[in-house]
């Protein structure tokens, strides 16, 4: 019996900066770093790049090691970029690990895409779904020098409607939460057996077919949910051999085909939430799997060398909204006061996530309409003009400009028409920015994630009156004045926004 261990990791922070200035802001709550981005760079990213391998009895280092050479893992592309600029040494170092990965795993590397910022997928309308989905996908690319397999959603959000235009853009793989699961089926004659109560077997890959057309399917990875939750949560990530243990007791002794025992967590887990751990993955990984005769895989090696025996249809969640790794309501958590919260002071409650969202989602159709209306002047076709906005979001030199607007535009337009098109760009780029999920993951609407989405919703608004003329901003108020805060001081969503740019 051939056994594989594969761990993901999901790196991930949202979008920090000004829209106005592009530059992230001083977050005294990071001390004693500038920002949140700083202070886990050099927390978790920069340490797992060059985790270390001491002799506990003389404290000499032995060895160094890049983590990401062996975790299956993502980067949210806007952090990606941040460090590519701001730490681009750092960047180097991600990149070749998963370059080495390629060589090492038969031609597929560790690193996947993600959804471009984050955004909960099935709580997207179609069009934003599509281009979260290609921006992530040409993101990839563009950094990583090959076409990624698979893809990472937002806090594993996913409803059926997604996994249709996954299988759309030729995703080979996703992955899920065990709890995301429905039914499963053997080939070739199998019967639909209900795994509803988080059962199902994660040591093997599942399809997942399209309903539209039953020809094409999808490939889901489910990774195992007590032991990702006790590497999260649990003091086993301080001491590899304890996680080896439960790594080996997790296998099935009666199993003579290859097994993988999987986890996935939020890769600021190895250093930044766990300090040092990054320490102890880079042993279990590089040591003790060896020693006891463990593969390291990552997901896209595992699939090719074990084709699903099976098929799965994922919940539908309530409404089809589908179902999510952080919100035992679905997706509840960013839409509504569904239950789940970070905590926050007694008597705190989440009523303010549904107004934020409804008023958002107005905002949003408000902004497509327009961005129809005055893109149809210049755009060969609006929508895919925005999906080709990730080249020059990419490549801003002049070249890449003009190019852009030789592949996408009916004529060739003066510089009022050429800034009025970046102006409609930039408006949609903020106006997916404004559905980031940390805006609602959190207690309290006068977080700082979601006065950040907040002030993209705003810079969305002002190119929009820009453009058009329209008051977008006193309606928008008057509807968010209704996500009332906990905090008195901060009243509601209405005062919070009027306050932006003024301190």
């Amino acid at each position: 019996m051939k056994k594989s261990i594969c761990i993901h990791g999901h790196f991930y922070q949202p979008p920090r900066e000004n829209p106005w200035t592009n530059e992230i802001e001083l977050q005294l709550s990071a001390a004693p770093f500038h920002d949140w981005n700083e202070r886990i760079m050099q927390e978790c990213y920069k340490p797992n790049t060059e985790a270390i391998i001491i002799n506990l009895q003389t404290g000499k280092v032995l060895e160094r090691v890049n983590n990401f050479e062996y975790l299956n893992f993502n980067f949210g592309p806007t952090l990606l970029n941040w460090i590519k600029e701001k730490h681009p040494n750092t960047f180097v170092k991600i990149i070749e690990a998963d370059k080495k990965s390629v060589e090492q795993h038969n031609g597929h590397g560790n690193a996947i895409a993600q959804v471009y910022n984050h955004i909960i997928m099935p709580l997207a309308n179609i069009r934003d779904k599509i281009t979260q989905i290609k921006w992530g996908l040409r993101d990839f690319e563009f950094n990583f020098s090959r076409k990624s397999e698979g893809i990472w959603l937002a806090e594993t959000a996913c409803n059926q409607a997604t996994i249709e235009l996954l299988i759309e853009e030729g995703i080979k793989y996703i992955i899920l939460d065990p709890s995301q699961a429905l039914k499963i089926k053997k080939y070739p004659k199998g019967e639909w057996e209900d795994v509803i109560d988080h059962n199902i077997n994660t040591k093997f890959p599942y399809r997942c077919y399209s309903e539209k057309n039953t020809t094409k399917f999808i490939n889901i990875f489910f990774y195992d949910g007590p032991l990702s939750r006790n590497i999260a949560f649990d003091d086993i990530i301080y001491s590899a051999e304890r996680m080896m243990e439960r790594f080996e007791s997790i296998f099935s002794i009666d199993e003579n085909k290859s097994q993988l025992v999987s986890v996935a967590v939020d890769g600021e887990t190895f250093g930044h939430h766990k300090h040092f751990t990054e320490r102890t993955i880079a042993y279990l990984l590089t040591k003790l799997a060896a020693i006891k005769n463990i593969n390291v895989v990552n997901f896209g090696e595992y699939l090719e060398l074990n084709p699903p025996e099976g098929e799965v249809k994922i919940k539908p969640g309530v409404k089809g909204e589908g179902t999510s790794w952080s919100c035992v309501h679905g997706v509840g958590r960013w839409k509504e006061n569904c239950g789940c919260s970070t905590g926050g002071q007694p008597g705190w409650n989440q009523e303010w996530r549904k107004p934020l969202r409804e008023s958002l989602n107005n905002l949003r159709d408000k902004l497509s309409l327009l961005f129809e209306l005055e893109g149809k002047k210049y755009f060969n076709n609006v929508w895919d003009a925005r999906n080709n906005y990730i080249e020059f979001l990419l490549d801003k030199s002049k070249e890449s400009k003009i190019n852009f607007l030789i592949e996408n535009t009916i004529k060739k337009l003066n510089k009022k028409e050429t800034d009025s098109c970046f102006k409609l760009l930039e408006m949609q780029k903020y106006a997916m920015f404004m559905f980031t999920s940390c805006g609602w993951f959190f207690s309290d609407i006068s977080g700082i994630e979601t006065v950040k989405i907040l002030e993209y919703a705003k810079r969305a608004i002002e190119f929009a009156q820009e453009l058009s003329g329209i008051d977008f901003e006193t309606e928008f108020v008057e509807e968010l004045s209704a996500a009332k805060s906990n905090i008195a001081e901060y009243q509601d969503g209405g005062e919070i926004f009027k306050q932006i740019g003024k301190g």
